[in-house]
């Protein structure tokens, strides 16, 4: 059953529910004041009954319905006595109606009584007469009330039907109106398939639950974009950049074996294997950190994280490498709230990120030293990795984030041109940005910004 259908039918049934109990209601109501409208007339009766014949001392029954028939609408059915203290009847009527001894002994006890028996209402009043004690039964049959009450009991089904049925559609109107952004959301994410997964759900204006169904699975998306694109990539290039460097040493081994050479051409061929070595393992590095980041990247588990700690801990690990002081860390003044300097993160991923900025910037930057700086206040926190290289044209700055490529060709320089791709692919996975500033001939600056108000997904 299809969602408008099923809240159209809540809609009726609540609506349909509430309309019944104030219909039922209405019917009690009603019920009760024919029943209550019936006994008052026949109280009306014993109270003539008691004026007409207990304070006048003779009255003939003739005058007695007499009296009724001008003065009081009539009653279907309808029967009066009047018994004296020895319970017979002091009033004698054409009819074959009397009442038990019980009954007029408890109307005689209670001084006031009504009652139903079968179709008929009946009402018991006790009076005290100078000629007595008296008890007077009125009774009737109350036609016109439950003619009224069945007329009125069509009605209400009749309405309860129209307005029900009319509910139903109103509903399915108002319903198919709220849900017309999920038809139109179903009919985009037809068209998404795996080799479009850049394609995006067009959001909508209002700010309701399917705008934010239509935000996380936009996020989604992006998620299973960037997955398949590292995986893509690992696949597409993983075969290229190991080919080349082992293709390259088993040509060099396999020239040094074709006859003797002398010690300088063997010092050469050793030299070219092992550069093409420390490129072999560069690159076998990089595409497992690749595979890591591939693994890890939709499943990975988000907990607090300390930038500023993680900062000083890239700080000794390249001191250590590079020597005291080559990396030097700039702080701005820190906020005393430690929350202002966590963000929502996965520690070891973001680690890796931060280490190919600081790795890159030492490659083009080298014996010159590095400058990370960091700043965290309650909007933002940011980080900076400036180096002292060639710098970076606006061309490939653009183009600086695409896998293995290289923006300086260098042969001297080593490296794969997965880092900054994995590092870009971390820092999104986090809600964070990173850009590249530089003038193009001297010196590079990589910034990364995590706002705030940016949860992760």
């Amino acid at each position: 059953m299809k969602i408008k259908t099923r809240l159209s039918l809540y809609f009726t049934l609540i609506s349909s529910g509430a309309l019944l109990l104030v219909l039922v209601a209405l019917y009690i109501a009603v019920y009760s004041f024919f029943t209550a409208d019936f006994y008052s007339r026949l109280t009306d009766r014993t109270n003539l009954a008691s004026q007409l014949y207990l304070k006048a001392d003779e009255l003939a029954a003739d005058s007695m319905l007499q009296i009724q028939q001008r003065y009081l609408e009539k009653l279907s059915d309808e029967v009066i006595r009047i018994y004296d203290r020895d319970n017979l009847s002091a009033f004698k009527m054409n009819h074959n109606i009397y009442w038990n001894r019980g009954i007029i002994d408890q109307v005689r006890k209670d001084g006031y009584m009504e009652y139903e028996e079968g179709d008929r209402k009946v009402v018991g009043k006790f009076y005290k007469d100078n000629q007595g004690d008296f008890v007077i039964l009125a009774s009737a049959v109350d036609e016109n009330s439950t003619r009224r009450l069945l007329l009125l009991l069509q009605i209400t089904s009749v309405l309860f039907i129209i307005f029900g049925t009319g509910l139903f559609f109103a509903g399915r109107m108002f319903a198919q109106k709220a849900l017309s952004p999920v038809d139109k959301v179903i009919s985009q994410i037809r068209n998404i398939r795996s080799n479009n997964l850049y394609m995006r759900v067009s959001p909508v204006k209002s700010k309701d639950e399917i705008s934010e169904l239509i935000d996380n699975f936009n996020s989604l998306l992006a998620h299973l974009q960037n997955a398949f694109e590292l995986q893509q990539t690992f696949v597409a290039n993983a075969s290229h950049e190991l080919r080349t460097p082992l293709t390259s040493i088993i040509g060099e081994v396999e020239l040094a074996l074709e006859k003797d050479r002398d010690k300088t051409e063997y010092e050469r061929i050793l030299l070219s294997i092992a550069i093409d070595g420390a490129r072999l393992q560069e690159t076998i590095t990089s595409l497992m950190e690749l595979a890591q980041v591939d693994l890890n990247y939709t499943q990975a588990k988000l907990s607090p994280v300390r930038v500023d700690e993680l900062v000083w801990e890239l700080e000794e690990q390249w001191s250590a490498r590079k020597g005291a002081g080559m990396l030097k860390i700039q702080l701005a003044a820190l906020p005393e709230d430690e929350e202002v300097l966590t963000i929502p993160a996965n520690k070891s991923m973001l680690y890796i990120a931060l280490n190919n900025i600081i790795d890159n910037a030492f490659k083009y930057s080298e014996p010159h030293p590095v400058t990370l700086s960091f700043e965290a206040n309650a909007s933002h926190i940011k980080i900076a990795v400036s180096d002292n290289g060639p710098g970076i044209s606006k061309e490939n700055a653009e183009k600086i984030f695409n896998p293995f490529f290289r923006a300086n060709r260098d042969k001297n320089i080593a490296g794969s041109g997965i880092g900054l791709y994995i590092t870009s692919k971390i820092i999104e996975l986090f809600k964070g940005t990173i850009t590249v500033v530089s003038e193009g001939h001297a010196g590079s600056t990589f910034v990364v910004e995590f706002l705030k108000n940016n949860a992760p997904f």
